[in-house]
């Protein structure tokens, strides 16, 4: 179901929640309205949390851990539609292959041929964007009712059963496509959607494969920016990633293909706005689709709700040579939702939340300073803990006290793994 929020019948209990139903109501509304600690009224597993990047869910199936994600009354997930946005990704390809025919098979063989990153083989966003990249380019295969996204390994010949040989036709010339190679850009320690992975594997596709390689496609720009500066911008191979980091963005002007914006100002705005509305006990759609006492108001063209699920998602832009300039400052915020809540009557809060990866380009370099930015003007004085991006233990180990804070917001390193962090709330 995706519409967007109208939690009126959610208002009063998350009120209850916030005070932990006291029947000292006073007392509890005097603790919330103090915004130089933690309440002490509220229990941990009442306080207000959001999952944010990573969706609870099975990393094999896809289902999502409706547990996690209802854990609370005042629990959310906030992310991006990654259907919506890997199937952009997948035609911004397709339409770069159409457009550039003339030139884009590089050894003039008849085959597009063509090497994908993948980021992590059980997070439900790299699946998506794979399938979407297969989806658009036709050489996808069906696995029990799904795309499978299974990396190749090496597929000189086209014989990989995970995927199959496309077929486009243009200017009434029939092209094969064909998927050369993939695999998953895990390091030795265990971290995915590896940069310096990538950039390995990009140098033994080149040396197996050359001049059939005609497009790169990854996963996300951090591994494509790595292929990118390893090896395709020299021999002028189009490269396409996701993120729309400013690396990449400006990377578009020396010959990087495309990427795609998931309207990050959007996210990390929904990860606190969400948290404010709890901590404020106000309407969880309070700036977000209705106006608030500052003005600020998202359009339901950037992002929706889907109710069932608890899940706030922003709407996916491609990033071409033909907008690039308008996404080249990567952390700034949002317009529309710019303007400082008055703290009198917002005050200040405390807020845990972790970056699964210290180490990761788009979260590090784009999400957090975007979030640094909506932290002061929502009055929310946030604790940022970056992980090593292989171990839950890294990052839960320094959530010791969550007493201390009053709303928490999380990104797991596996989206398996939500009662890692759970289990300490319910201490």
């Amino acid at each position: 179901m995706k519409k967007k929020v109208l939690a009126l019948a959610l208002t009063a209990a998350m009120a209850c929640s916030l005070v932990a139903c006291s029947s000292n109501d006073s007392n509890a509304s005097n603790t919330q309205d103090s915004g130089d600690s933690a309440s002490t009224t509220v229990a941990n597993k009442d306080k207000p949390l959001v999952w944010f990047n990573r969706q609870p869910s099975n990393s094999s199936t896809g289902e999502l851990d409706m547990n996690a994600l209802q854990f609370n009354d005042n629990t959310y997930y906030v992310g991006f539609d990654a259907n919506q946005g890997a199937e952009l990704q997948g035609t911004m390809i397709l339409d770069y292959v159409k457009a550039n025919i003339d030139t884009i098979d590089r050894n003039g063989d008849g085959i597009i041929g063509y090497v994908l990153a993948i980021g992590d083989i059980g997070h439900n966003d790299s699946i998506a964007r794979t399938r979407g990249v297969r989806a658009a380019l036709g050489t996808a295969v069906e696995a029990n009712g799904a795309i499978n996204s299974d990396p190749v390994g090496s597929n000189a010949d086209g014989s990989a059963t995970a995927v199959k040989d496309g077929s486009l036709e243009v200017n009434g010339k029939t092209y094969i496509v064909r998927e050369l190679a993939s695999q998953e850009m895990k390091n030795s320690a265990g971290a995915t959607w590896d940069a310096a992975t990538a950039g390995n594997a990009i140098g033994t596709w080149a040396s197996s494969f050359g001049d059939q390689i005609d497009i790169v496609a990854s996963n996300n720009d951090g591994m494509g920016m790595s292929m990118f500066n390893a090896w395709s911008k020299s021999n002028k191979v189009p490269t396409f990633g996701y993120d729309a980091n400013a690396d990449a963005v400006a990377a578009i002007a020396e010959g990087y293909g495309g990427t795609i914006s998931q309207h990050a100002d959007v996210q990390a705005y929904l990860t606190l706005r969400v948290l404010r509305n709890a901590l404020d006990g106000v309407d969880i759609d309070t700036g977000i689709g209705t106006e608030d006492d500052a003005g600020n108001v998202l359009s339901d063209d950037v992002y929706y709700y889907d109710e069932a699920a608890r899940s706030y998602y922003a709407l996916n832009v491609a990033v071409t040579a033909d907008n690039y300039t308008d996404f080249t400052d990567s952390t700034k915020v949002y317009a529309p939702v710019s303007n400082q809540l008055d703290a009198s009557a917002h005050p200040e809060k405390s807020v845990w939340l972790n970056i699964y990866n210290a180490a990761d380009n788009f979260l590090s370099a784009t999400y957090q300073p975007l979030l640094q930015n909506y932290d002061d003007l929502l009055n929310l004085k946030v604790e940022y803990i970056g992980g090593d991006g292989q171990t839950e233990a890294n990052i839960t180990n320094r959530l010791s006290n969550p007493s201390a804070y009053d709303a928490f917001a999380i990104n797991m390193v596996k989206t398996d793994n939500a009662a890692s962090y759970t289990a300490l709330l319910n201490q």
